[in-house]
């Protein structure tokens, strides 16, 4: 099978990684792909939103499948592109139609498909740009923390959280005004919800789906959870509290009504759903979809997937999804992200990276890194994650922070203390 994988960052290494451990695979490209991918497949420099390069690469090479990382190429219309266009539309695409991916391209969209499938979020009101005095009005009837969400996509930025209220009526003002131009026409006032955060991931062919492991990620730059979000800085998998009695809700409660729901609307979905899941007192509630696995998590779900992921893509592509296992590895992955300093703020690129003989329980999947004159260097805010197996969380975190001393570049920063919070609940 030959593919092409899109995107550059960890989560594309992680499934670069996790493809190429197949025997189905005759040949792998990944565009444009990191300095971790080029050891293990072909990059090739390309501009992964011009879908017509993309499609004249796909005729070129006889490509399969197109597996889609990110987010932008599926909510832009990349699969709707292939389907539509002859000479690419017998090409499997890993990832959902423009109409699909909306429930990640629109916050407002995928809360109101909350509602009517009944499935548990917190309840919100949205309001357009020139409604900016009944949102200010609006978040005085309520009490804080206030939750805002921009409605489309805003590069990880668009969701706000305040506690005081003058600052989350500026903030609504911001957005409104165009802070992030036409993701931010309308904004969600959101209740917010007190609980812990987690993910789920499936694959889906529409009718049928798979549940992936579920991972918690941690959003802030500093220990103890506190400062600025970042994209993501660890993982870990599984869950301590996510037991089957919790998951189950998760799959009757969120999955079925989601899948169910996609197909009563006429929605033709294939390929991953992430749900952003909070729970509540022991009841799960959706934060948000995503259209596509999430970044670390990717780094911690795919080593715990023992199956050949080529099985399921191919499932997918001849509608036997449902005939397809899924088997988990039952030992604990722990993600640490290393980062260049300052980020998430501004940051310097192009430290040289060197990295020694990690143990045979950890890989080091690379998120923003690039050879430049035969040499790794850094190429993002977000630069390499450690993932490690072991017994449990606990075991797992200290194969991770023990390779992590093997890694080396100028002014890298991590957080020491990802996963500790679930050690006392493993």
């Amino acid at each position: 099978m030959k593919l092409l994988l899109l995107g550059s960052g960890g989560r594309e290494h992680a499934l670069a990684w996790k493809i190429c451990k197949s025997s189905q695979l005759e040949k792998l490209y990944v565009a444009p792909g990191n300095a971790g991918t080029s050891e293990i497949a072909e990059n090739i420099a390309m501009d992964i939103n011009d879908f017509k390069a993309v499609g004249n690469f796909c005729v070129q090479k006889q490509i399969e499948v197109v597996v889609v990382g990110p987010e932008g190429p599926l909510v832009n219309g990349i699969h709707d592109y292939f389907e539509e266009t002859k000479k690419l539309n017998h090409i499997t695409v890993i990832g959902p139609k423009k109409e699909g991916a909306i429930i990640e391209g629109s916050k407002d969209f995928s809360k109101a498909f909350m509602k009517r499938h009944r499935i548990p979020t917190a309840k919100s009101k949205s309001f357009k740009k020139n409604q900016i005095e009944e949102a200010v009005n609006y978040l005085d009837q309520k009490d804080g923390p206030y939750v805002l969400k921009a409605d489309g996509l805003a590069a990880g930025k668009g969701v706000i959280i305040e506690d005081d209220l003058a600052e989350a009526k500026k903030a609504v003002k911001k957005l409104l005004s165009g802070q992030f131009g036409s993701s931010s026409e309308t904004v969600l006032i959101e209740d917010f919800l007190n609980g812990t955060e987690l993910s789920a991931f499936i694959i889906t062919d529409g009718v049928n789906y798979k549940i992936l492991p579920e991972a918690k990620d941690y959003k802030r730059i500093g220990e103890g959870d506190i400062g600025l979000n970042t994209g993501g800085m660890g993982a870990i998998s599984p869950v301590p509290f996510a037991n089957r009695e919790f998951m189950d809700k998760v799959e009757n409660q969120v999955i079925i009504p989601t899948v169910k729901g996609l197909k009563k609307e006429g929605i033709d979905y294939s390929g991953f759903i992430f749900f952003g899941l909070i729970s509540v007192k022991g009841d799960p509630y959706v934060i948000e979809y995503n259209c596509r696995l999430g970044d670390p998590e990717t780094e911690v779900i795919m080593p715990r997937l023992k199956s050949d992921i080529l099985e399921l893509f191919d499932g997918i592509a001849t509608d036997t999804l449902s005939e397809r296992d899924v088997e988990i590895d039952l030992r604990s992955a722990t993600t640490v992200m290393m980062v260049s300093g300052g980020y998430p703020e501004k940051y310097e690129k192009d430290k040289e990276i060197t990295i020694g003989e990690l143990d045979e329980k950890s890989v080091a999947f690379h998120a923003g890194t690039v050879v430049r004159n035969n040499k790794t260097v850094s190429n993002g805010g977000r630069v390499i994650a450690v993932t490690s197996y072991g017994k449990n969380i606990e075991t797992a975190l200290k194969v991770s922070y023990s390779n992590i001393e093997k890694i080396k570049f100028n002014g890298q920063y991590y957080r020491r203390d990802i996963g500790k919070d679930m050690i006392k609940k493993n």
